[in-house]
């Protein structure tokens, strides 16, 4: 979870929400990515949509048994949809979305029985510092707000 603490703090360089992802298998790291969207201009850039296709690559393959995905935020619907269909073994998180979380906040896509795979989950790891980060991030946003 540090290194994708690490990754969140990297999106914070071109504007884009603190999330980092990692993957990892076998004890290795296989990608590493951070929210890339404000910087690409593309709706899909979520850190861990983005660990996943990196890892596809270096793996050579799409489905990703065997992975663990660290994510700094609880995934949204998309990012959690994905996790089921590259058919990641476990997801663990940092802080959880209230908003949007779709990993046991709202809705909890990985083990919804209905699909065809389901992701063991683990929450809560490094949560203060990861919710740190995010509050941290949309503090400095209003503020910047307020002056406009």
């Amino acid at each position: 979870m540090r290194n994708a603490l690490t990754e969140a703090r990297r999106a914070l360089d071109h504007g884009d929400v603190p999330i980092g992802a990692v993957a990892v298998l076998d004890g290795r790291i296989l990608a590493a990515a951070h929210n890339t969207r404000e910087l690409t201009g593309d709706p899909t850039a979520h850190a861990e949509i983005l660990a996943l296709r990196a890892a596809a690559v270096r793996t050579g393959a799409w489905r990703l048994e065997g992975v663990t995905l660290y994510s700094t935020v609880e995934p949204c619907p998309m990012c959690a949809g994905a996790l089921v269909a590259a058919r990641v073994k476990r997801l663990v998180y940092g802080a959880p979305d209230a908003r949007c979380g779709a990993a046991w906040s709202i809705y909890n896509i990985p083990q919804d029985p209905r699909l065809f795979h389901r992701c063991e989950i683990t929450a809560g790891v490094l949560e203060d510092q990861c919710a740190q980060l995010m509050q941290d991030f949309f503090a400095a946003r209003r503020d910047i707000a307020g002056f406009l």
